[in-house]
C-alpha cells in the first residue's frame, strides 16, 4: 500500500503543542510525523477523533452501520455503546446483531454486556440476559466492559446474582459502567467500592464531586433528553482528568446535526483549556476502556480528523485505520440494506382496554410531573377528573393519561398513570421505544386517540407515531429492528422523526424532545415516578404505588 500523507498544525494533546506537521501513514497505521515550517502547512488543524463515552446507538433509531455513517461526518471516530436496549427485546440475539453490523463500519463501535436485562423485576422484558450469560459475553473479543449497573439498590443489598455479573468483569479485567441518579455520601462510596468506575447520571456538581470522590470518572452527558453539561462543565477546570463526554441517547434529527463536536465547540468558547477538552472528548475514554484506538503518536493506528480551526471545530475530514470514511459532511461509505430482527406479540387492542373506573369517591390523583431537559420526574398530586365513572385526561389542567402496553404478550391488561407538563391539546402519541424493556408507551387527550396510536405501532411491529383525529393526521415511523431501529438511511429517518416530531408540538406539546422525554417514563430505576407494564412505580422507594391518592 502506497504512503498516505497529510499536512496541517498537530495538535499534540500529549505534549501540549500545536506544531505544523506532516503526517504520514499507511497500512491503516501512523508512521512518522514531521515538524515543518509554518508556511508549508494549510489552513487547517489536525487531532484525534471524538469519542463518545456512553451511547446507546438503539436511541439514535438507526442502525449501527447507518449511525455510524451519520456520526463519523461530525468527527466521530468511536463510540463505547451499551447494547441493552436490543438486549432487552431480543436477548443474546439482539448484542449479536449489533455486532455483526458494526462491522466494516466508520466509526468503531465498542460495546459492552448488558448487567441489567431487564432493568427491574417490576416490567415485562422481552429477554434476561443472566450471570452465565454475561461470564459468556466477557469471554468474546467483542465485548470491552460491563455495561452501565442501572440497579444500584442490587449493588448497595449485594444482590448474588448482580454481584457474580460484576465478579465476571473483574474476573475479565475489563472496566464496570455505573449508574446510580442522585446517590451521593457513604451510598456513593458503597456502590463504588464494588469495582464501579464511572456515571453518566449526575445531575447537581454536588453528587459528581461526590463520585469523584469515591473514585469514579464522570461522564458529561448532552443527550436529546438527558441535559447535564451546564451542571457539569467546571469540572472540566477543577477535576480535568476525571471527566469525558457522552451523549447516552441522542435523537436522529438532533446526530445529523452534530454529536461530541458540539460540546468540545460549546466547551471551548465558554473558556475551558483546549487541552483539556480534547483529553476529556478523545483520550480519555480510549485510556479508560482499553480501546484499540489511535491517539496520533507513531505506531498507532491512523485514527484521526481534520477541522478547519480550533473554535467552531468544523469537521472537514474524518479517518478511520488510515481510510477517509468522511469529507466535508458526507460519508464515503455507502448505505446498506439490513435483514431485522425483532420480537412483537401484542395484539390490536380495543377502546376500553384504556379505561380506568374511579373509586366513588376519587378526588386526588398521583401524576407523574415531567422535568424537560431531565430523566428524573416528581410526584405530582393532582385533581382527579372522572367522566360518567371513569377516570379521564384534562387538557385544561395538563394532566393527560399515559399508558403502557406489554408487547411481549398477545393481550396483557393495559397500565395506565397520568402525567403532567407534556401539554397536548389534541390527539395522541405513541412510541416502541419505551426504556429499558421498550413496551408500547402512549399519551393522549382521550381514550379513542390513544387507542388508535397504539394499533398503529402494533400494525407496524413498532415504531412512533402521531394521530390527530380532528385534522385526519396518522403518521408513524416504522422501526423494523426490534421496534427500535429503523432500516432506512439515517437521513430519511432523520426527516421523518422532524416531521412527527413538529406535529407533536403543534398538538400542543412543550417539551424539546417529546418522544425522548415520554420514552423515559417506562425507566423504573431513575426516580421518582413512573410507569411499567406492570403498574405505577415509586422509584424513590422502589416499590408499586397507586394512580388514587
Amino acid at each position: 500500500m502506497n504512503d498516505n500523507t497529510i499536512k496541517g498544525w498537530w495538535v499534540d494533546l500529549f505534549n501540549k503543542e500545536i506544531i505544523p506537521s506532516e503526517i504520514i501513514f499507511s497500512d491503516g497505521k501512523i508512521l512518522e510525523i514531521k515538524r515543518l515550517n509554518e508556511s508549508d502547512v494549510p489552513a487547517q488543524y489536525i487531532l484525534l477523533g471524538f469519542v463518545d463515552a456512553h451511547i446507546h446507538v438503539e436511541s439514535s433509531m438507526l442502525s449501527p452501520f447507518e449511525f455510524a455513517r451519520i456520526a463519523c461526518t461530525h468527527g466521530t471516530i468511536a463510540t463505547i455503546s451499551d447494547p441493552h436496549e436490543i438486549a432487552n427485546v431480543c436477548g443474546m440475539d439482539g448484542v449479536r446483531f449489533m455486532i455483526e453490523n458494526s462491522k466494516n463500519a466508520p466509526v468503531k463501535i465498542f460495546y459492552g454486556a448488558p448487567s441489567c436485562v431487564p432493568a427491574t423485576n417490576f416490567e415485562t422484558a422481552g429477554a434476561v440476559l443472566d450471570s452465565k450469560d454475561i461470564k459468556e459475553l466477557m469471554n468474546n473479543p467483542n465485548i470491552w466492559y460491563l455495561s452501565e449497573v442501572m440497579n444500584y439498590p442490587g449493588v448497595l443489598n449485594n444482590d448474588p446474582e448482580l454481584m457474580a455479573k460484576i465478579q465476571a468483569a473483574k474476573d475479565a479485567g475489563k472496566p464496570i459502567d455505573g449508574h446510580a441518579p442522585g446517590l451521593k455520601g457513604k451510598l456513593a462510596h458503597q456502590y463504588a467500592s464494588h469495582g464501579i468506575s464511572t456515571d453518566h447520571e449526575c445531575f447537581t456538581l454536588e453528587e459528581a464531586l461526590d463520585k469523584i470522590d469515591a473514585g469514579m470518572k464522570i461522564l458529561i452527558r448532552e443527550g436529546s433528553a438527558a441535559r447535564n453539561y451546564e451542571a457539569l462543565a467546571p469540572l472540566l477546570k477543577s477535576h480535568p482528568d476525571k471527566v469525558m463526554f457522552c451523549s447516552d441517547d441522542q435523537h436522529p434529527d438532533e446526530l445529523v446535526l452534530g454529536h461530541i463536536n458540539l460540546l468540545v465547540k460549546r466547551a471551548i468558547k465558554e473558556g475551558y483549556d483546549l487541552f483539556d477538552v480534547l483529553n476529556a472528548a478523545c483520550v480519555h475514554p480510549v485510556n479508560h476502556y482499553n480501546i484499540p484506538v489511535g491517539l496520533l503518536r507513531v505506531g498507532d493506528n491512523a485514527d484521526f480528523i481534520v477541522v478547519d480551526n480550533l473554535t467552531d471545530f468544523n469537521v472537514l475530514e474524518t479517518y478511520n485505520n488510515g481510510f477517509q470514511v468522511a469529507k466535508n459532511g458526507k460519508c464515503n461509505i455507502d448505505f446498506k440494506k439490513i435483514q431485522p430482527i425483532n420480537h412483537f406479540k401484542a395484539e390490536q387492542r380495543k377502546y376500553n382496554d384504556f379505561a380506568y373506573t374511579a373509586s366513588s369517591d376519587l378526588d386526588k390523583i398521583r401524576v407523574i410531573e415531567v422535568l424537560d431537559g431531565q430523566l428524573i420526574t416528581q410526584t405530582f398530586i393532582g385533581n382527579a377528573t372522572v367522566v360518567e365513572g371513569n377516570l379521564v385526561s384534562n387538557t385544561s389542567t395538563d394532566i393527560l393519561k399515559i399508558v403502557v402496553v406489554n408487547r411481549y404478550e398477545k393481550s396483557a391488561p393495559v397500565a395506565i398513570g397520568f402525567v403532567r407538563n407534556f401539554g397536548l391539546q389534541k390527539g395522541a402519541i405513541a412510541s416502541s421505544v419505551a426504556h429499558d424493556s421498550h413496551n408500547i408507551i402512549a399519551i393522549g387527550v382521550n381514550d379513542e386517540e390513544i387507542c388508535k396510536v397504539v394499533n398503529v405501532l402494533i400494525e407496524n411491529q413498532g415504531g412512533i407515531a402521531v394521530v390527530d383525529s380532528a385534522s385526519n393526521y396518522h403518521e408513524s415511523l416504522s422501526l423494523e429492528i426490534a421496534g427500535l431501529m429503523s432500516i432506512e438511511s439515517g437521513e430519511k429517518v432523520a426527516q421523518l422523526y422532524h416531521a412527527l416530531d413538529l406535529k407533536t408540538k403543534d398538538l400542543g406539546c412543550t417539551l424539546k424532545a417529546p418522544f425522548m422525554s415520554m420514552s423515559f417514563l417506562a425507566l423504573l430505576v431513575i426516580p421518582s415516578l413512573k410507569l411499567s407494564d406492570k403498574g405505577l412505580f415509586d422509584g424513590n422507594q422502589f416499590v408499586f404505588t397507586s394512580i388514587e391518592v
